[in-house]
This record gives C-alpha cells, sequence and structure tokens, in this order.
C-alpha cells in the first residue's frame, strides 16, 4: 500500500507529498508541481542561504547581528531574545527559546548588508538556483513569505540527506545540531517544551512531545512545518526526508495526521541511512 495514499482522506482541497531518499523522491501523491505557500518552511530555505552565505565568507555565525549580545547563530537558532513579532527583546540572547518571525526578519536584513543584495534576489542566487528549483519563489517575509512545489522540496530534501551540491556536509551536520542545548520554549502548536531544542533555522525533534512527527522518527529528525498546512522532515537515520504541502492551515488536524503519516512513510520505506 502508497504510505502516501492518507494525504486523499485529509480534510484539505489540495495535498500533494512526497518521500525522499538520497537519490531523489521514493514515491509522490497529489499535484507535485503545483505551487503553495509554505509559511513557515520558508525558514529552512533562509537558513540554507544564510549558510551559503558563512560559507562564502560575507558573514560568520558568531559575530554580532540583532540586539545587544546576539549573533548570526541566536537568530538562526531562535535564541536571540527578540520577541515572535516586532522587534523587541524581550529576553538575553541564549536564555530562553523564542520562536521569532522577527529574528528571520533582521537576519534577512543583516545579509542584505552583507552582501549587497535585497535578500530574494541572494536567496535566488544562493539556493534557488544552484539546486535546480523551478518554482520556489520569495515574495514576503524571509520567515514565511515564500511559495514553493513538492518538487522543489524534494531537491531541498536531497541536499539535506546528501549534502554537496549546496553546503558542505560539515555545514549541513551544523545545522542539524542542537544550538545553546537546553533552553525551554514553546513548540507553535504543540505547547511548551522542556527542552525546546534547534539547530541553526531547524528545528529538531530530539524528545520532545507532542510533536507533529512520527513516533518512528528518530531523535536526529530536523526539518519544519508551517501554518499553511506544510513540512518537510528529513531523518538521518533512517536516510529518508518527507515533504507535504496543502492548500490548508494548519490546525488540530494536521497535528493528527502528519505523524500518522510518518509513521506509515518509515514502516513503508526500508531505512537508507
Amino acid at each position: 500500500m502508497d504510505a502516501l495514499a492518507a494525504i486523499d482522506t485529509w480534510p484539505v482541497g489540495r495535498a500533494a507529498a512526497a518521500v525522499v531518499g538520497p537519490g531523489g523522491a521514493a514515491a509522490v501523491r497529489g499535484p507535485a508541481d503545483q505551487p503553495l505557500p509554505l509559511a513557515s518552511v520558508t525558514k529552512l530555505l533562509t537558513a540554507l542561504a544564510c549558510l551559503v552565505a558563512v560559507e562564502e565568507g560575507a558573514v560568520e555565525l558568531d559575530e554580532p547581528a540583532g540586539a545587544p549580545g546576539s549573533t548570526v547563530r541566536h537568530l538562526l537558532s531562535h535564541a536571540s531574545g527578540l520577541a515572535p513579532e516586532g522587534r523587541l527583546s524581550v529576553a538575553a540572547p541564549g536564555t530562553r527559546r523564542i520562536y521569532s518571525n522577527a529574528g528571520f526578519e533582521v537576519l534577512a536584513a543583516y545579509l542584505e548588508h552583507a552582501t549587497g543584495l535585497c535578500f530574494a534576489d541572494y536567496l535566488h542566487q544562493a539556493v534557488v538556483e544552484p539546486l535546480g528549483l523551478t518554482a520556489t519563489t520569495l515574495s514576503g517575509s524571509a520567515a514565511n513569505g515564500a511559495t514553493s512545489t513538492v518538487d522543489d522540496l524534494v531537491r531541498v530534501a536531497v541536499e539535506l540527506l546528501r549534502p554537496g551540491r549546496l553546503l558542505h556536509p560539515q555545514t549541513v551536520r551544523a545545522l542539524a545540531t542542537v544550538q545553546f542545548p537546553g533552553l525551554s520554549g514553546v513548540l507553535p502548536g504543540f505547547g511548551q517544551q522542556r527542552h525546546n531544542d534547534w539547530g541553526l533555522g531547524a528545528e529538531i525533534r530530539d524528545a520532545k512531545a507532542p510533536h507533529w512527527t512520527g513516533a518512528r522518527n528518530s531523535p536526529a529528525t530536523f526539518g519544519h512545518f508551517g501554518r499553511s498546512g506544510t513540512f518537510l522532515w528529513v531523518d538521518p537515520v533512517a536516510g529518508l526526508a518527507c515533504v507535504a504541502l496543502t492548500d490548508t492551515t494548519f490546525g488540530p488536524w494536521a497535528a493528527r495526521a502528519w505523524p500518522a503519516l510518518s509513521d506509515a512513510v518509515l514502516a513503508a520505506h526500508p531505512a537508507n541511512g
């Protein structure tokens, strides 16, 4: 049975999904070539662009950026102390995990200054063109303003599973490594987490409960979900990734459906790790 068949029963108007291995899509269901808003999955693309800038020497992870005491690393890992929206600092950097759209907007502005390009152009040059993304655009916030397709996100997932086309493998390992371990905070949609672990732009599953991935996902699983009903996770232990895009806002339906789909995918597809 197709593990992705469950998306046909989701209470959404349109859904597409893919299972991804290191060599590309292992299974696809739904209109994978139709663009949909990514919402906060945009942050993964912004993080990749930032890490390209780090590799190019335009910025450094530990140079000051944002509020006093904050760095590029703090902004990427939601540890800068900025409030979720606006530019108000509500905590000292490195003391709390505050999920912040504002932090990613500050990061994008910082990258604009460092590269001399508007962020949408830099994202296109640094990520979209090298990965061969054909339907990915940023028309709004660097935190949540991108549109893409399942087909394009499959290419992103392949890079995260088998780095080298865009980023050095060591850089991707850093993206998926907890930054500022032990910080508590709220995981949007899933409540307070004692250890709300985050990497460099990617959320890390670890022992979080409840969570939007499945019980079969390893603690090393990393990725992001978006309020527009979208997600991308990568499980490096299984050597698999899963992408899903919908046209329906995240809600209780997704909190139930996504973990079940993730478990079905991991049960149906042999590990590639």
